[in-house]
């Protein structure tokens, strides 16, 4: 696996948690889902921006 792959890899897996641990902050509710919910959702979308970049770029390296 080059590291590329590697990088890529590990940012979807990062997504994963993030969503992971949002679902949970909702199933626990109360007022633990309204300090963290919206946290989550953002650190989500931030990951999934960079694991989106992260792809495109390991495209770009694998046809250079």
């Amino acid at each position: 696996m080059s590291l590329v792959n590697l990088i890529v890899f590990v940012a979807l897996l990062a997504v994963v948690v993030t969503l992971v641990l949002g679902l949970r902050s909702m199933g626990r509710g109360g007022e633990y889902d309204e300090t963290h919910s919206e946290k989550f959702m953002w650190e989500r979308v931030g990951l999934q921006a960079l694991a989106v970049a992260l792809l495109i770029a390991a495209l770009l390296l694998m046809n250079a």
